[in-house]
């Protein structure tokens, strides 16, 4: 079934590409600064306005969402904030999951949590009182989600509210988006100025992430307001070339044709990831295939020129193409 799905001409495939083109015929995505091509995908890869720490220009807000869980939005949102702080930026990254939160496990401050997002919203206590400091990155914050309450008490105004303080303090707020489209999903994303759309390379992924893409488009404040579009970057996790290869996962042209979004990097499946959250450090601060992707994904979106990395096979060695 798999090596059917990662074939271009496999008439489910297909048919997800002529619904897509019929639901946007009527749907303008966002214009980018600037793009350029690669040719290991034949993929056109995005590149973000270029950045440097103290620039004075506006806070961003970003968040990182897709359509269904378990495609590494926290893991993403914990190791894109660290490496815009590592580059020297000013960034606060926000927990949206409330009852659910994960975040504060991936930066490893648990320990550290007091106050919370909803504490903020509902005026139980300040904002600087709430926020986190990482202790290996002064120029890092994080803001936790409620553990205890649901997503109902996440209200426009109360989160807008949050979002215009922390405008005035950073540089950029990382929004990690829970999966779906429900409430703390709308939050998370109404506000934004950038989108990281993860998938996984598996058709039921993409087609989620495709729903989401519209919403952002049509849905977010930017869009309400008739100002200029979010900027939607497409990053795909768990990729492995070997499956791709073996014609058992998607490809990334298959996955950026059928979006139609800048590619902004590919993470490679690697079971650090995991290790790095038990110990509870962004993946970005590993030594592996994975940590240097995430890297290159940070620089491309602040404006700079990185080859895409990890979408080809490794070569085998002698013993291994003789014996498999």
């Amino acid at each position: 079934m798999f090596a059917r799905i990662a074939s271009p001409s496999f008439s489910l495939l297909s048919a997800f590409r002529m619904q897509r083109s019929v639901m946007r015929r009527s749907t303008v995505l966002p214009a980018f600064h600037r793009s350029y091509s690669t040719e290991a995908t034949g993929v056109v890869m995005a590149k973000g306005t270029k950045r440097t720490p103290g620039d004075g220009q506006p806070c961003r807000i970003v968040v990182i969402t897709s359509g269904k869980g378990g495609v590494g939005k926290t893991t993403t949102s914990a190791s894109f904030a660290y490496g815009l702080a590592s580059q020297g930026f000013k960034v606060c990254a926000i927990d949206f999951d409330i009852g659910l939160r994960n975040l504060d496990l991936h930066l490893g401050c648990e320990r550290r949590v007091v106050f919370d997002f909803v504490n903020v919203i509902n005026g139980e206590c300040q904002l600087h009182q709430a926020l986190i400091k990482d202790k290996r990155c002064p120029s890092l914050s994080m803001l936790a989600a409620s553990q205890t309450r649901d997503k109902s008490v996440l209200t426009e105004e109360g989160v807008g509210r949050v979002i215009d303080q922390l405008r005035k303090e950073f540089e950029f707020v990382v929004c990690d988006s829970p999966a779906g489209i429900e409430q703390g999903a709308h939050q998370a994303m109404y506000f934004a100025d950038d989108a990281l759309m993860c998938t996984n390379p598996e058709l039921s992924s993409v087609r989620d992430a495709d729903k989401m893409i519209g919403i952002l488009t049509s849905k977010s404040q930017r869009a309400i307001t008739k100002s200029e579009a979010i900027r939607q970057f497409l990053l795909i996790t768990r990729y492995s070339p070997e499956r791709v290869a073996a014609h058992n996962m998607l490809s990334v042209k298959d996955i950026a044709d059928m979006l139609g979004i800048p590619l902004v990097g590919v993470i490679p499946e690697s079971e650090e990831v995991l290790h790095n959250t038990n110990l509870g450090q962004p993946v970005v601060l590993g030594a592996d295939d994975a940590a240097a992707a995430y890297k290159d994904t940070v620089l491309r979106f602040l404006g700079q020129d990185r080859p895409l990395q990890y979408v080809s096979p490794k070569p085998k060695g002698i013993l291994k193409r003789l014996f498999g």
